[in-house]
């Protein structure tokens, strides 16, 4: 990979920005059946949000991940970040108007919930291998 592309992939603002258009795009795609504004709406919530929980994800996970021993250690942490961005989205997009909530967050939640499983797992790994040495 070329040095500009790393950096580009490696970018905080490019990762805000490809959630903000993903899943709000999706969000878009989810409320499609109901009159306009309320997809451009919820499209924009979702953006928003998905564009913050990017940024606070991997600190919240790492930080629940230095917390927990032994086996809670590699499932408290996604659950404990999931079940927080799962309430934070139902709540916002109730209080947004959002017409399909459930299926609105549905895609972003699975995503961050795989991402969040996926990275406890990577740095809870890495931790029990020190210790065992």
């Amino acid at each position: 990979m070329s040095g500009k592309l790393k950096a580009l992939a490696g970018s905080s603002i490019v990762h805000v920005l490809f959630a903000f258009l993903a899943m709000g795009g999706w969000a878009v795609f989810a409320n499609r059946m109901h009159p306009m504004p309320r997809p451009l709406i919820a499209g924009f919530v979702q953006g928003v949000l998905s564009g913050c929980l990017t940024l606070f994800l991997k600190s919240a996970v790492e930080a629940l991940a230095r917390r927990f021993r032994g086996l809670a250690a590699l499932w408290a942490p996604p659950l404990i970040a999931c079940l927080g961005s799962a309430t934070i989205l139902v709540a916002i997009h109730a209080l947004s108007g959002t017409p399909e909530i459930l299926k609105t967050i549905a895609v972003p939640l699975l995503v961050s919930s795989s991402y969040a499983a996926i990275y406890n797992y990577s740095i809870s790994g890495g931790r029990q291998r020190s210790h065992d040495r």
